[in-house]
């Protein structure tokens, strides 16, 4: 069973429908003490890290996550949450996937970074499987996760940034996987079966 986790900080309902077009039908959680039932977990996210943040600390949710044990997958604010420091509000995140967000250094293009774009590299993981470089996946983001030990694919806008991320049983989409047609059906069905 899948939970997506409610914290009044996103758009859940395109989350769920993408699951449901899949075949399964998640559970929308506002308790922390349910996250344990569930075989795996959603922490979705729009808006403001500052305002996110404060919500989850707020109702609970950090230590629930941090004790999850089984798949959690952040989508795209969530998964800037799921890191050690955000530079939008100057807060620390949850610190469960090494790395830092930044403000997307756009230059002369438009900001923010919202549309289809292209994934430039891709490791081997369970989550990446049968998704190649050069396919699109669509964004909305200002914000992104720095490259680093923890990237498993990155896409450049401006400068390059972390478009999936993963350690032990975290990962994080900066993307919307729900809004990125047969790719994004890939990436969430590779999440349903991915085993730590």
């Amino acid at each position: 069973m899948i939970a997506i986790i409610n914290t009044g900080c996103a758009n859940i309902n395109s989350v769920r429908f993408a699951f449901e077009r899949l075949g399964v039908t998640p559970e929308i959680i506002s308790d922390p003490s349910q996250l344990s039932s569930f075989d795996r977990a959603i922490l979705p996210g729009v808006g403001h890290a500052n305002v996110a943040m404060r919500r989850l600390v707020e109702q609970g949710w950090q230590d629930a996550i941090a004790q999850y044990e089984r798949p959690l997958m952040g989508i795209c604010l969530g998964m800037q949450l799921l890191c050690e420091y955000s530079a939008e509000g100057e807060i620390e995140g949850l610190g469960m996937v090494s790395g830092q967000v930044t403000q997307l250094q756009t230059g002369k293009l438009t900001s923010p970074h919202m549309g289809w774009n292209t994934i430039k590299t891709v490791k081997p993981h369970p989550l990446t499987s049968g998704i190649d470089a050069d396919d699109q996946v669509y964004f909305v983001h200002s914000f992104a996760h720095t490259v680093n030990s923890a990237t498993l694919a990155q896409c450049e806008y401006g400068q390059p940034f972390s478009a999936i991320v993963a350690r032990d049983n975290y990962a994080g989409m900066q993307f919307h996987p729900e809004k990125s047609a047969k790719v994004g059906e890939k990436l969430l069905n590779n999440f349903m079966q991915w085993q730590v």
